[in-house]
């Protein structure tokens, strides 16, 4: 199956896809340092660099999938919060490439703030848009009066295209991404191939890992780390392994282990020896603050982030049982997103961790693609009740 991947950035969803097998049409992206990226690993004859208002929709063949993350600052916990009011909201154009192409489903990733109660009119306007692509506004009436006409489309003449679109709040450490990373994914599939999307069972869980750190002790086991170099039990988690005993008993949760910072790094060489490899620099300067006391190492790593003043010290740094502190290098922090060791990010330092933090983490791209690519090959079942947040108009 083929897919157009707008928003690209360095290429995270985009790997995660081409891993569940689906071919890549085009990439659309603006960015010049994450097109740079791009080049070295896709087929850069099929990279368009610049603004998607510019994007030839209509040269495009059939797609089955469209995927890419808009960009998020609108949305962002961190950012100015002004939504639809941010000239930087990409929906509408991630809107115009469904509607243009009708592809057989698309997958679109956000940040956690898309579902803030602030944004819930238009976070709806946006579900409905997607759900409804042909609709489109009458000429010089804003996107409230439209949501209007769009909550009312039952009582409308709609014969154009339609998705059933469904939403989730996923941490990508439920999935074996070593880092508790929320992120808002949107689905949807074309109404008329009567697909029944669920998103994917989860794998991991904290559970387990407490389960193999404090009760079997597996944990510490596998990684060959003594007693007088483990971190003690945090209190707050101690009532949690108590219940877990009381739960479980003598048998263990069937999920896998979240994936730690000791996990994700296994077989990398410290950054301060003599080791070769280009991308696994040692930087300097790393120190902690108030609300930013690093990633520790036997954890899944706090969300890595892009920031807007190059790299955040306490997201982006590990911490060991002994307080101490450093800066993840460019290689580890793409372990931590799970791409590939030989996928390459261009740029400084700075820079190529602000690719990366943008990034979807690549092995939660190929899950959901995985899972996308069977229900459409399968191109039916029924539809599972429990799906979270579905919509139907």
């Amino acid at each position: 199956m083929k897919s157009l991947e707008i928003f690209s950035g360095a290429g995270g969803l985009a790997k995660g896809l081409e891993l569940a097998g689906f071919q890549h049409s085009a990439f659309v992206e603006f960015n010049k340092h994450a097109c740079a990226s791009l080049y070295e690993n896709f087929d850069a004859k099929k990279i368009f660099f610049g603004d998607i208002k510019n994007f030839d929709f209509g040269a495009m063949g059939e797609v089955d999938v469209v995927a890419g993350g808009p960009p998020c600052q609108p949305f962002s916990l961190g950012g100015k919060h002004q939504a639809d009011q941010d000239s930087r909201d990409m929906f509408p154009y991630a809107i115009r490439a469904i509607e243009r192409l009708t592809p057989k489903a698309f997958v679109f990733e956000n940040v956690k703030g898309l579902l803030r109660a602030s944004f819930a009119d238009y976070f709806e306007y946006i579900i409905l848009r997607l759900t409804y692509p042909g609709f489109v506004a009458k000429p010089d009436i804003g996107w409230k009066e439209h949501l209007s006409d769009l909550r009312s489309i039952g009582q409308l003449s709609y014969a154009g295209t339609k998705y059933d679109v469904s939403f989730k709040l996923i941490n990508a450490a439920n999935y074996g991404v070593p880092q508790t990373r929320e992120r808002v994914v949107i689905v949807g599939t074309r109404a008329d191939l009567g697909v029944s999307w669920s998103f994917p069972v989860e794998t991991h869980s904290e559970n387990r890992l407490l389960w193999e750190m404090y009760v079997s002790g597996e944990y510490w086991k596998r990684h060959q780390v003594s007693k007088s170099e483990r971190a003690p039990i945090a209190e707050s988690l101690q009532e949690k392994v108590a219940r877990l005993k009381e739960k479980y008993g003598m048998f263990e949760p069937q999920q896998l282990p979240w994936r730690t910072v000791r996990d994700a790094l296994h077989g990398i060489p410290d950054p301060q020896s003599q080791h070769g490899i280009d991308d696994h620099v040692f930087h300097d300067g790393a120190r902690t603050y108030p609300g930013h006391t690093g990633s520790d190492i036997d954890w899944p790593a706090k969300t890595i982030k892009a920031g807007g003043h190059g790299v955040p010290g306490g997201e982006n740094m590990i911490r060991y049982p002994d307080g101490s502190v450093r800066y993840f290098t460019v290689r580890e922090a793409k372990r931590i997103q799970t791409f590939p060791d030989n996928f390459v990010i261009k740029g400084a330092w700075g820079e190529a961790m602000r690719q990366i933090g943008n990034a979807v983490p690549v092995l939660l791209g190929e899950t959901i693609g995985r899972e996308l690519a069977g229900r459409l090959g399968a191109r039916g079942g029924s539809v599972d009740a429990r799906q979270p947040c579905r919509i139907r108009l």
